[in-house]
Order: structure tokens, then C-alpha cells, then sequence
């Protein structure tokens, strides 16, 4: 009960931090804007307990029973239309509040994630909120937003590290490339996806369980599936 009463006390969301003189916002060659202390200090330690805790790696639906009840709150403050349009007035969408939202979540990574890619085309925009508390003195697992599709090394700007707090968004184009370098470990990681269709929702849905089922049932598999990938791999729809 008291831990429900420090939650409920906290913010979570220090929205202002989209206006902050360091937030940076860009159209070109796609639009994007990547901003810090999204999230509230005070609420790490919570945040913390209540990260679902996926025995596989990569990105799966949200489900309220895997997570506690911090993080339930947060998806909720995430997928408010007024947050959706705050983040679409920035990026040039009117209105991304009016699109279904998908929320998947990732807790760890093998190393055949992160592949060069724009994403799909039923996505409007995507959005990441990192939860990360420390991260290794390397670029590998670091976001990168790029120029094209066959170079990771070609940054539209510097790299961003997937520290507690900090929180990137894009509108999805077929020049919004972007991945990072191969990463094998914990990466955790909040994602907004804005979709075209409720259809599209149910089905990315249903192949994202599939997916998770897959994943636990043969995730020795996945892992060596990845393991010698190219730092410049992608894949593009």
C-alpha cells in the first residue's frame, strides 16, 4: 500500500523535457527528435521493480500481467492522445493522436537485433523511452539515426546511448534508417509504435506473441541465428 501511494505521488512523465533547450528536432533527411530526462528520477526505483523480466530477448507486446504496476501507469501516460500529438506536433504529423498505438517492450537483446532498417510501412511514427541505469563504455547497442541503408556508420547525428530517461521519435519514411551496432545483453527499452490501422494492430499483435512463444520455447536457436551478423546487416521492407 505505501509503495502504490509513492507511485501514484510521482510523475512519471517530466513532459517538459520535450521543450528543453538540449531536445533536438530535425526534417532531414527525415523527421526525428531525440530528448533527455523524460522520465522522473524519483521514480527509477520503481520503474525498476515493476520492468517486466522476459526470459527471452527482443520486443513483445505489452501485457499488463508482466508488469507492475509503475510501469502500467507509464504505458498509459505514453499513450494518451495529448502525448501522442505533443510528440506529432514536433515531428509534423497533426493530430497522431487519432492513430491506434502498439506497445512493445524489450528487456534484452542477442546480437541479430538492431539491423539497419526504416520500419514498417504500417507504422506512422515510432517513439523509445529508454530504462536503462549505467551503459558500457561502447557503442554497440547505441541508436543510431543514418543516411542510408548499407552503412551504420554513416550518422545523420551522434549516437544515442539507451540511458534511464532519455527518449527518441521519428516518423516512419523510406529514408528513416536507422539501428545500432550488435549488442548482446540487457537493453531496456519502452516502444510507441502509432499505427494506420486497428488491422494492423491486431495482426502485429498476434505475430508478436507467436514471436515470444517462439522465442521461449527456442531461444538457444535465436541467439545463434544472430551471432555473426554484420555490423551493417539490415533489413528493409
Amino acid at each position: 500500500m505505501l509503495e502504490n501511494w509513492k507511485m501514484n505521488a510521482v510523475n512519471l512523465l517530466q513532459t517538459e523535457a520535450l521543450d528543453k533547450a538540449g531536445t533536438h528536432i530535425r526534417h532531414k533527411p527525415f523527421s526525428f527528435m531525440f530528448a533527455e530526462g523524460l522520465l522522473s528520477d524519483s521514480a527509477r526505483p520503481v520503474l525498476d521493480t515493476d520492468f517486466p523480466r522476459y526470459p527471452s530477448a527482443g520486443f513483445f507486446p505489452h501485457e499488463a500481467a508482466d508488469c507492475g504496476p509503475s510501469i502500467n501507469r507509464l504505458i498509459e501516460e505514453l499513450t494518451t492522445p495529448a502525448f501522442a500529438d505533443a510528440i506529432g506536433a514536433r515531428l509534423g504529423i497533426d493530430s497522431l493522436g487519432r492513430f491506434p498505438t502498439l506497445v512493445t517492450i524489450c528487456r534484452a537483446l542477442n546480437k541479430r537485433h538492431g539491423t539497419i532498417h526504416t520500419d514498417s510501412r504500417s507504422k506512422i511514427a515510432t517513439a523509445l523511452v529508454y530504462l536503462n541505469e549505467s551503459w558500457p563504455d561502447t557503442s554497440a547497442g547505441c541508436l543510431r539515426f543514418l543516411n542510408r541503408a548499407d552503412s551504420i556508420d554513416d550518422m545523420v547525428c551522434p549516437e544515442l546511448r539507451p540511458l534511464y530517461g532519455n527518449f527518441v521519435a521519428f516518423r516512419r519514411s523510406e529514408t528513416s534508417f536507422h539501428g545500432h551496432l550488435p549488442f548482446e545483453g540487457e537493453r531496456r527499452v519502452i516502444q510507441i509504435a502509432w499505427l494506420t490501422s486497428e488491422d494492423e494492430k491486431l495482426r502485429k499483435t498476434k505475430r508478436g506473441k507467436l514471436s515470444r512463444l517462439f522465442k521461449k520455447l527456442f531461444g538457444g536457436v535465436d541467439r545463434r541465428i544472430g551471432a555473426g551478423r554484420k555490423d551493417d546487416a539490415s533489413h528493409l521492407d
